[in-house]
């Protein structure tokens, strides 16, 4: 499926690359749109994520099982994140999703709608719902809150999406969306994650897994590590030596000495903090390590306490 962007055909529009190629990665000055996007103004194309649409009376009930949130009685318009895991408790997709009192709408990864629309629908059995990838009729844009430093996801009608930047205010790309969202430590699957990555380590809890729900697909993973130990892995915020003027590549190793103790995801370069990525890292990993991303120096910030789950370890 086609999910070019028409705002490619903007004033300055570049077009990004690899997964992120369908839309612009910036406007000319992605250092400016950081600025605008943090001061509360604009939107961002995000219309290359992939779309569906769960329809029927039972969807809510019938999401609620499969999935990590708490979606029953999810009041209309409430925007949620929630994942579907693998039977091990691996991150297979993350939706982020809204109802509005007759259906659930919820984008995902760019590509990645096929192959969520298709499990989904092999999962019906006998529930009342009705599954469609609808990547090609609906797109999706990103606006910053005041409130709320994950901002807000808007879904448009694909056909309207130049009404829709008309409206809604001065254009940033992709450079500057993924600069504020890595500097606020938020994952994207496929890109800060790999298959064996599971809720607890990248800071997903509580925020996209409820703990005090009945059984899904993959919670007994993520209660026993939330429970009774701490993840293997943590998620961080790398700080890179700005010297070498590169970033590293998505997925090569992160090490400290000559030992690789993790791998390298998403990198940009922010307009405040300079070069910054997220990484993988192994839990044991003292926070004040001397780390080398795809060798470049970098120091680490938490986003995972290495500490998680100590505070909930049962007394024996």
């Amino acid at each position: 499926m086609d999910v070019t962007s028409p705002l490619l055909d903007l004033p300055g529009a570049v077009a990004g690359n690899g997964v992120d190629a369908p839309v612009p990665a910036h406007y000319g000055s992605f250092h400016g749109e950081q600025r605008t996007l943090s001061q509360g103004d604009g939107f961002v194309d995000l219309s290359h994520r992939g779309v569906v649409r769960i329809t029927g009376p039972d969807r809510l009930d019938w999401l609620h099982s499969l999935t990590t949130q708490h979606l029953l009685g999810l009041a209309p318009g409430e925007p949620v994140t929630t994942l579907v895991l693998s039977p091990q408790g691996h991150i297979e997709h993350a939706l982020y999703g809204v109802d509005d009192g007759e259906s659930f709408t919820a984008h995902v990864e760019p590509g990645t709608a096929p192959a969520l629309a298709s499990w989904l629908d092999s999962m019906r059995f006998l529930m009342r719902v009705e599954v469609a990838d609808v990547t090609g009729e609906i797109a999706v844009a990103w606006r910053p809150l005041a409130d709320d430093p994950h901002g807000r996801y808007d879904l448009v009608p694909r056909a309207r999406l130049r009404e829709y930047a008309d409206a809604a205010g001065p254009a940033a790309g992709m450079w500057a969306f993924e600069a504020l969202r890595i500097a606020r430590g938020e994952p994207r699957p496929g890109l800060d994650t790999d298959h064996r990555t599971i809720p607890n380590e990248v800071g997903w809890i509580e925020r996209a897994v409820h703990l005090d729900k009945g059984c899904y697909r993959g919670q007994e993973t993520v209660a026993r590590v939330h429970t009774l130990g701490r993840p293997p892995r943590r998620l961080t915020l790398l700080h890179l030596d700005g010297s070498d003027n590169r970033l590293p590549t998505q997925g090569a190793p992160l090490t400290y000495g000559e030992k690789e103790i993790g791998l390298v995801g998403s990198s940009a370069r922010h307009h405040e903090l300079g070069p910054i990525a997220l990484a993988l890292v192994k839990r044991a990993v003292p926070l004040d390590a001397a780390l080398v991303a795809d060798g470049i120096a970098a120091g680490q910030e938490a986003v995972v306490d290495p500490e998680v789950g100590l505070h909930v370890r049962p007394t024996l």
